[in-house]
């Protein structure tokens, strides 16, 4: 549970119908098995203690005293269990019978929920026994002196850890079109348990699926679907044990149908706090909910969901391709509409033969698809400096030459040791003058090709750069359309492999293949035996590290420990434990020292949901204090 992780467990155990006594023992020993493999929630499906099936026999009234008492004689024989657990039962109360989940927690009833929505067609027939559950809490007297609240406004929290607040619905309740989660998640639940009794029928699991998986986009929340499975009665339709564990959209864990099957997944509960607190459109309720503690301790969580090490990049290709041709789009389109309002007849790129400046001069040679323009029109330009190779030089000339665009050198030494003679520099000094000396003759050259053919400059840099603030302030950190600006670089290769995977030129695949295998670098230093010298990640680290840093840190505001942690297994067997410490002190240090590059930004197009433009995603001082990250991170590292 410790920083914000819960585990939670569906559980679906072969009951036997109306087979009261025998079921409470199935139930325990599945409990206590979700307990010893760390549940803290723990999720049984609708109905269980008696079955879902029972049908008439629900009328008879030594059923319902026979689930009386085995709910107590479960809830004595859970009292060691730390667990909050949810077990589906009928409750007759005041002369009516309701369709409930009862909480239990160390040895105690902290509640009922009754089920809201009584299906009564097709196969369902359950308004045949059971009355509509009440909102308003009442009180249900169980035993002489002990009386337990009912009601759907029950609202559980956990006394060790007050951000948790789980709220229960019953099966056909959230295929309604106002489910009781809604108001619960509204009144501040974060996690939202369904004990169900679904049938199976051809195509149902589908949508299921979609079903629990929209409700826990729409609400920001977890969601656990313990549904009934092989035990019930078959005599009219089959229940297949389908069970679901969702979190903010996505699916952690689904159940194979048809055998019966626990699954578990972990909540991350102040990630699911921190969605709320951003949305500000996520408006909150107060509906008089009857609040009840429950008791955990807290320990280590050990995760077993998916981290994926390149959360910017999905992992199936169809979705990489689909993904990278809209992307494109959006970078093309955003493009298109800037030279349509600023009448410009010329776009001028810098093309030095690496990842980002290729990536534009493709978004570029896209927009002017969309507007019907000659690629003569766009002023791809290649500045040879000091750390030029033959191999960097050589893709830039023969992409330009492929896409048909205008080809123009600018070799910009000689103008460079006129700079450095003016300023007093030694050109045999190369240190930080020496590269940013050449970064911004390459941006005036841009600038004034611009002015001089009725053009703008598209800018190259890619988001990752600007996170490290890894660009020459006022060279290539600037341009007049920046098309790359919200683009990482991990998500770079993958659209410029995109591009050569689908351009049907044979010989624009071959440079752009030979680009991605190109070391990324600034070539700003010398190169060493005809080779480059300069490589990028050696010096600032590995961008899927930074990225992956990037992302937890903007879209879900980690701290710097709980990002370690989820590198530690996005990246085993990758890095070691040292070199994740290493990178991501200094992208927290770098972070924060270059934001004063992105207050400044050029406008640029947004692709995704973590973008640095100081005027949409990241209002950030420029001075802000970076002690709090760094001193987190110096823990870490003692």
């Amino acid at each position: 549970m410790r920083q914000g992780f819960v585990k939670v467990a569906a559980v679906t155990p072969k009951i036997g119908v109306a087979d009261v006594k025998e079921n409470a023992r199935l139930l325990f020993y599945h409990i206590k098995e979700a307990e010893e493999n760390g549940a803290k929630i723990i999720v049984l499906p609708e109905l269980c203690l008696s079955g879902y099936t029972c049908n008439d026999l629900f009328l008879q009234e030594l059923l319902l005293r026979s689930v009386k008492e085995q709910l107590f004689e479960l809830t004595d024989m859970t009292s060691f269990v730390d667990a909050l657990i949810f077990v589906g039962m009928p409750l007759e109360y005041n002369g009516k019978l309701y369709n409930v989940a009862a909480a239990l927690n160390h040895g105690k009833i902290l509640g009922f929920v009754p089920k809201t929505y009584l299906p009564n067609y097709n196969e369902f027939y359950e308004a045949r026994h059971f009355t509509r559950g009440m909102e308003q809490v009442v009180e249900v007297p169980l035993r002489e002196n002990l009386s337990v609240p009912m009601g759907t406004n029950l609202m559980f929290y956990c006394r060790q850890m007050p951000e948790l607040r789980v709220a229960a619905e019953i099966c056909e309740d959230v295929w309604t079109p106002e489910p009781p989660s809604i108001r619960h998640a509204l009144n501040g639940a974060n996690v939202i348990v369904n004990l169900s009794a679904s049938d199976e029928t051809t195509g149902k699991d589908l949508y299921r699926e979609e079903l629990i998986a929209g409700q826990s986009a729409r609400l920001l929340c977890g969601y656990v679907y313990a549904s009934a499975g092989d035990g019930e009665s078959t005599q009219d339709v089959v229940y297949s044990g389908h069970n679901i564990i969702a979190e903010d959209g996505r699916i952690l864990k689904k159940a194979a149908r048809f055998v019966n099957e626990t699954i578990y997944s972990e909540f991350d509960i102040l990630k699911l706090n921190a969605e709320r607190r951003r949305m500000s459109t996520y408006e909150t309720r107060d509906d008089s909910y009857c609040k009840v503690g429950f008791s955990l301790e807290i320990e280590e969580t050990k995760l077993t969901r998916y981290v994926d090490p390149a959360p910017f990049v999905p992992s199936s290709q169809a979705d990489r391709q689909k993904r990278c041709d809209e992307i494109l789009m959006i970078q093309s389109m955003g493009l298109k509409k800037r030279l349509e309002h600023t009448h410009c007849k010329t776009a001028v790129v810098g093309i030095s033969g690496g990842l980002d400046s290729t990536l534009a001069l493709l978004v570029t040679v896209r927009a002017f698809d969309l507007l019907g323009m000659d690629h003569k029109n766009i002023k791809a330009v290649t500045m040879p400096g000091f750390g030029t190779t033959d191999r960097t030089y050589d893709n830039a000339v023969n992409l330009i030459k492929c896409l048909g665009c205008d080809f123009i050198e600018v070799d910009i030494k000689d103008a460079v040791n006129i700079h450095f003679r003016d300023i007093g520099q030694d050109p045999s000094v190369h240190d930080v003058t020496y590269e940013n000396g050449q970064a911004r003759e390459r941006t005036q050259i841009l600038m004034d090709i611009a002015n001089k053919e009725n053009g703008m400059v598209i800018g190259t840099g890619d988001m990752s750069e600007l996170a490290l603030g890894w660009a020459t302030y006022n060279g290539d950190h600037m341009s007049m359309y920046a098309v790359n600006c919200s683009v990482p670089k991990t998500l770079v290769r993958h659209l410029v492999q995109f591009y050569a995977d689908t351009c049907n030129e044979k010989k624009l695949e071959e440079v752009l293949l030979d680009v991605l295998d190109t070391p990324v670098s600034p070539e700003l230093l010398p190169p060493t035996d005809g080779k480059i010298s300069q490589k990028t990640e050696d010096i600032v680290g590995p961008y899927e590290l930074h990225d992956f840093y990037l992302y937890y840190l903007l879209r879900f505001g980690y701290s710097p420990a709980k990002i370690y942690r989820l590198a530690k297994i996005a990246f085993a067997g990758t890095y070691g434990n040292d070199v994740i410490l290493k990178w991501l002190k200094t992208f927290c240090r770098r972070f924060f020292m270059q934001q004063f590059k992105r207050s400044c930004l050029p406008d640029g197009p947004k692709v995704g949901t973590v973008a640095v433009s100081p005027r949409g995603d990241l209002r950030m001082p420029s001075d802000a204090c970076a002690s709090l990250w760094m001193e987190e991170i110096e823990q870490l590292e003692a």
